[in-house]
Order: structure tokens, then sequence, then C-alpha cells
């Protein structure tokens, strides 16, 4: 079965729409991308244009789709409804899928993912 080309996928960059104070924004999508069919809420990080150079952030921008330079912010991660997902903005490249999974080890605390 081949899934609509708008479908979400695993590291694709959505625009959505949040509940109040948070609104509309963009998210990185975390969760694997076989659940997203059956999944009510699916898991994210929010996507921030304030960057603290830290390690739980991913540095992202034009090349993913934004029209600025912002960071996924890993120590926001959360599950929204799916139907908060408006539209694909981009998606991260398969070569940064290893900083994603560094930056989650320093949110967790996992030396085993983060090198520390």
């Amino acid at each position: 079965m081949t899934r609509p080309i708008d479908a979400p996928q695993q590291f694709d960059l959505w625009w959505a729409r949040l509940p109040d104070p948070v609104g509309r924004r963009p998210l990185l999508l975390l969760g694997r991308t076989s659940a997203y069919a059956y999944l009510t809420r699916v898991l994210v990080v929010e996507v921030t244009t304030t960057v603290r150079g830290i390690p739980q952030e991913i540095s992202l921008g034009r090349r993913e789709g934004l029209s600025r330079p912002c960071v996924a912010n890993l120590d926001t991660l959360r599950t929204v409804p799916r139907g908060a997902l408006e539209s694909r903005v981009g998606r991260l490249a398969v070569s940064r899928h290893a900083e994603v999974k560094r930056a989650m080890g320093h949110v967790l605390h996992w030396p085993e993912l983060s090198g520390l």
C-alpha cells in the first residue's frame, strides 16, 4: 500500500495549530512512520527561533523548508493530536538523523545516545 504524498513521516517538519499560548508553529515529527496510520496523537518537538546553543537543539533553516534560522528544541518533546498537523514544511536529511538521536540522549541523559 502506498502512502499519500503528504502523509506524515518520521523526521518531517510540519506546520501545526496548537492550543494557546503556543499557537501555529512548525514541529519536527519524531514518531515512527508506520504509527501515523493509526495513532491519533503524534510524537513531536517544537521548532523555535529562540536559539540557546545547547546540545538539545537541532539547527534548522532554508534547507529544511523554513524561512529563517531556527532550532528543533528536543526539551519540548510532547504528543499532539494528528489533526493539529496542517501542512508539510520539509524534511530533515537522513544524514542528520543521528543529530536528533544525540540530542535526545542529552534530553534523557542517556550517555549511550549522547556520547556524554
